[in-house]
């Protein structure tokens, strides 16, 4: 994921989802120091392609890479935020439940520096865990 570019998993939600506590995994391959935000985002779809965005809850962290070997293993990271907002989603509607990644680079991270944060997609075998959202209930 490059700098200034954000990164989203989309699903479909079929049913209200209650204000709470949610819980992310962030586990992600770290490239350069970033500094990555996290939001969970009900994207309420209206007819004719129109949408808007609820933030629900967002996390942020800063990362910096990994200085000895293995230095392509995850780097853990792991949080939870209380979100005030419900989500007001009903069966039939097209809305979705998104998370959204979002990387700052530092300073420091150095010229050309484009890709500084990748989600560990490869779990255990990158010794880290796949990213997850636990909703509230």
């Amino acid at each position: 994921m490059g700098v200034g570019d954000s990164l989203e998993a989309a699903f479909a939600l079929v049913g209200p989802i209650p204000a709470g506590s949610w819980h992310l995994v962030g586990d992600g391959i770290v490239l350069a120091s970033c500094d990555l935000e996290f939001d969970v985002i009900w994207r309420r779809v209206f007819g004719l392609g129109g949408s808007a965005d609820v933030t629900l809850a967002s996390f942020s962290h800063h990362f910096d890479p990994r200085v000895v070997a293995p230095k392509f293993d995850a780097t853990q990271f792991e949080a939870d935020a209380t979100g005030p907002e419900t989500a007001q989603a009903s069966a039939g509607d097209q809305d979705q439940l998104v998370l959204r990644f979002t990387a700052s680079v530092m300073a420091d991270a150095g010229a050309g520096v484009t890709d500084v944060y990748i989600p560990n997609g490869d779990g255990a075998n990158a010794h880290g865990r796949i990213p997850s959202l636990t909703l509230p209930h």
